[in-house]
């Protein structure tokens, strides 16, 4: 006869009772994954980058020309500044040509993209494809140049990086077919199927005719996204963390199995493209290049941008630049109104020597005061506003009875 008293719990053939009260409501991770979209389109982060952005896409129907040319020169230098941050922020490269590739894609710009005449020499290539061709050419300098940034480290990259900049002076005041010489050269508009980066009439949008500064705002705005977009990207990937460990720890990495020479080189070419874009966009701006434009000055405030806005990001990089590039041009506009500020030649400080004043203040400033620059400066003031949340309640523990088996 069989043993009619059941069997003990956890015995095979049975399931163990559930606790009485207890119903079986789903996944917890199947629900846990449809929130998580919805509760990243909650983030006051993402919602305040996207209030940003349509303000930025509205600012050209309000602002006058003088705004929107501080705007585009602000733009032009966050596209080159979040390069250079790849390079000396994220990887501890310290480079100081990064004006020469500035140099190389608004050069390469206008040689690709203007006609052939008798003193000056062109390709006629369509300006979309000599505006990609510019980007590519700065790569291919960056390329070329990326065997010694892969060898060299700290100081002795910064002084090799520094004769590319004597080098592109030289080729620029002296190659008068291709860069214009000393006059320079003047700058193809930049055209589209059915649009024209000029001052052509016919374009009207909201009752508002758009110029050629109100054309290259939606420009700037269309490189600038994607520029900081993919800059953050890799810096929060796996790039970004063998970047990181590359400039901490140069041994552990090559131990890891990071190839450091590489990554070197290749984040020295992916700076390289990110100058030349800026460079192509801040010649349309100008409408003209100049060689003295682009000389050891330019490097140096680009290396202030990344100081003064936050080492290693994409946002810091943005941050700084319009900091350091918008400080000249309100100077210039207000200086009348500022104590010791005058015009050039006149005995006082020039707004460029203001501006450069004030750079180096805010780098020092920085360095002792603020590590993290203007966007560690914006995290602290940001969680001191934030309310301090009370204590965690305790976890509730299971009985003896409830626990697992």
């Amino acid at each position: 006869m069989s043993d009619p008293s059941p069997p003990p719990d956890g015995a095979p053939g049975r399931a163990p009772d559930r606790a009485p009260g207890r119903a079986r409501t789903g996944t917890p991770g199947r629900a846990a994954a449809l929130a998580q979209p919805l509760a990243g389109l909650r983030r006051p982060a993402v919602l305040a980058g996207a209030a940003g952005f349509l303000v930025l896409l509205a600012l050209p129907f309000y602002l006058g020309a003088f705004w929107l040319q501080t705007g585009l020169f602000a733009m032009s230098a966050a596209i080159g500044a979040i390069g250079l941050n790849l390079l000396t922020g994220a990887t501890g490269q310290l480079s100081m040509g990064h004006a020469f590739f500035l140099a190389v894609g608004a050069y390469g710009y206008v040689y690709l993209a203007s006609d052939s005449g008798p003193h000056l020499a062109g390709l006629g290539l369509p300006t979309p494809l000599a505006f990609l061709g510019a980007i590519v050419l700065a790569g291919a300098a960056g390329g070329l140049f990326s065997p010694i940034a892969g060898r060299l480290r700290g100081t002795y990259l910064g002084i090799a990086s520094l004769a590319l900049i004597f080098i592109g002076q030289h080729v620029l005041f002296n190659a008068g077919s291709l860069t214009g010489g000393f006059n320079g050269r003047d700058v193809p508009p930049l055209r589209l199927p059915g649009l024209a980066f000029d001052d052509s009439p016919g374009l009207v949008l909201f009752d508002v005719p758009l110029g050629a500064l109100e054309r290259l705002w939606f420009l700037g705005l269309a490189l600038l996204v994607p520029a900081a977009w993919t800059a953050r990207g890799v810096l929060r990937g796996r790039p970004g963390r063998a970047l990181n460990t590359i400039r901490d720890r140069e041994v552990a990495a090559a131990v890891m199995g990071v190839p450091v020479a590489r990554y070197r080189a290749g984040v020295f070419v992916l700076s390289s493209m990110y100058a030349g874009a800026a460079g192509a966009l801040l010649a349309l701006v100008f409408r003209r290049t100049v060689p003295e434009y682009f000389g050891m000055f330019l490097s140096l405030d680009y290396l202030a941008m990344i100081v003064i806005g936050g080492l290693g990001t994409a946002a810091g990089a943005v941050a700084g630049a319009v900091f350091v590039s918008a400080l000249p041009q309100l100077l210039t506009r207000y200086g009348d109104d500022l104590p010791l500020v005058a015009a050039p030649g006149s005995g006082g400080v020039s707004p460029a020597e203001a501006s450069r004043i004030l750079y180096g203040a805010a780098v020092v400033a920085v360095v002792l005061f603020l590590p993290g620059g203007l966007l560690g400066l914006w995290s602290r003031l940001r969680a001191a506003a934030t309310p301090r949340r009370g204590p965690r309640r305790p976890v509730p523990r299971l009985d003896e009875e409830e626990q697992p088996a």
